[in-house]
């Protein structure tokens, strides 16, 4: 099987369970930022440590990414179509984020003010994660059809790779500074 095709060369692509849309158009434009998101997550679990609680829980985020891309890259008259945790994000799914979301606060002291990111490597790469997966949900927005969980999914799986950021940096470095010791100082208030 070859890599190309030469289908696309016409400017459109391909949808699942047939169907072909232009490659510049809103539904190519979301999958594409899907598309970015999962990668931009595999990045992140680059610096996890195989088989790590973080490894894991980014593989499992990459392969529900492809179930929430299946569903953006259908047509609508197509949407029937769809298996539900398969290929169709599900209530279940958005609330299965919910409860990591849940866990994974409770291990840590939640800052109290916006965070400067970039405490070390993980994190930092966490949060540019989070900034693809919001890009990713507003692209989305528009896409989706009525009664679809994807923009909902893409909204809590935000919430959680920021999360996921704290837990991995332990420890915040707050967006302000507060004047300590010397008149003038600016070292970061303690958290």
């Amino acid at each position: 099987m070859k890599v190309y095709t030469r289908t696309g060369d016409d400017g459109t692509t391909g949808l699942l369970f047939g169907g072909r849309a232009p490659k510049h158009g809103p539904v190519h434009q979301a999958s594409g930022d899907v598309d970015e998101a999962q990668a931009a997550l595999g990045v992140a679990r680059a610096e996890a440590e195989r088989g790590s609680e973080l490894d894991e829980l980014l593989v499992r985020l990459e392969r529900e990414l492809y179930v929430l891309g299946a569903e953006v890259a259908t047509a609508p008259e197509n949407r029937g179509k769809l298996t539900p945790g398969v290929t169709l994000v599900t209530a279940e799914m958005v609330a299965g984020l919910e409860a990591l979301i849940d866990d994974l606060s409770e291990r840590f002291d939640p800052p109290t003010e916006f965070v400067v990111p970039g405490q070390d490597r993980t994190s930092a790469l966490l949060d540019l994660a989070r900034t693809v997966v919001r890009r990713a949900e507003r692209s989305v927005i528009p896409v989706a059809a009525g009664g679809s969980h994807a923009a909902v999914y893409l909204n809590r799986l935000s919430d959680l790779v920021w999360t996921m950021a704290r837990w991995q940096e332990r420890e915040h470095l707050p967006a302000r500074t507060r004047p300590r010791g010397r008149a003038g100082s600016t070292e970061p208030k303690e958290t």
